[in-house]
């Protein structure tokens, strides 16, 4: 197996202010504090999956690998604004939002369940590093992103392979359907909109904070550098998670009526002064 990459392997000394761009740079100061954050989701999946020594291995290789996800964007974030605290920042974002540790049952209903949201999880975040990697002309955020959408997409496989050898009941294609669909209607959730806020706002506290309004700011952000590839990338494997096919023709139907809403969404976003 190759050895993982570690931060010494970035190319720092390639860094060139020149080329951020302000609204990439406000996304990944709060993608930073939301991958940081994965010990908490390492917790709670160590509790769904006690008894499995397998599967919580996996989980805390996972994990490892996420925060230094989160520690590669916050040293480049820092870079691109010396007056950005990055510690600071996330203790802010600790301080309003948090997910329960204490569970011992999966939230999805099930543990097959389980692992499907985490599959959608990371077809979201594959997705989104890729369009990073693509939309950015700033050297070292593309080849961090670069890394980290590869490091994703094996995130997928690690999770998908772990459902498939559960050795449990599996959920059915409608549960894998209405899970995959649930977990993707939370990406407006609290996390990432007070991600945003505590990365991008004034530390005095002299900005309020209302979830629908740093939802948008965030979306706006994000959405607008996904093109259609990204999209169909993204579909396909939730659409694989949930039990579909792929490739086949619901599967393409859904993709481009995303597309099109993908747009639509883009488009009220840019007249929103968010």
């Amino acid at each position: 197996m190759s050895r993982h990459w570690t931060l010494d392997d970035i190319r720092w000394q390639d860094f060139d202010a020149s080329k951020v761009d302000p609204d990439i740079l406000r996304a990944v100061k709060a993608a930073a504090m939301v991958e940081f954050n994965a010990p908490d989701y390492v917790t709670y999946l160590c509790n769904v999956f006690a008894d499995r020594p397998d599967v919580k291995e996996a989980i805390h290789k996972w994990g490892g690998e996420e925060v230094q996800h989160g520690q590669a964007l916050a040293r480049w974030a820092e870079l691109a604004d010396p007056d950005f605290s990055f510690d600071d920042a996330f203790r802010r974002f600790r301080e309003g939002y948090s997910i329960p540790t204490d569970a011992i049952e999966s939230v999805r209903g099930s543990r097959g369940g389980e692992l499907i949201a985490r599959c959608v999880v990371e077809s979201g975040t594959s997705s989104y590093y890729t369009a990073i990697k693509d939309a950015t002309d700033e050297p070292v955020l593309k080849q961090i992103a670069s890394n980290i959408a590869a490091d994703e997409f094996r995130h997928y496989k690690l999770f998908y392979d772990q459902f498939n050898d559960l050795g449990e009941t599996p959920p059915s294609i409608l549960d894998r359907i209405r899970v995959a669909v649930g977990r993707v209607s939370e990406a407006d959730d609290d996390e990432l909109a007070c991600a945003y806020y505590a990365a991008n706002t004034p530390p005095d506290g002299s900005v309020p904070y209302k979830r629908e309004t740093f939802a948008k700011a965030y979306e706006k952000r994000a959405l607008g550098l996904y093109r259609r590839q990204h999209v169909e990338r993204l579909i396909s494997m939730v659409g694989k998670a949930a039990g579909l096919k792929p490739h086949g023709l619901l599967m393409r139907a859904v993709s481009a009526l995303a597309w099109r809403y993908w747009q639509f969404r883009n488009w009220q976003l840019a007249r929103a002064a968010v």
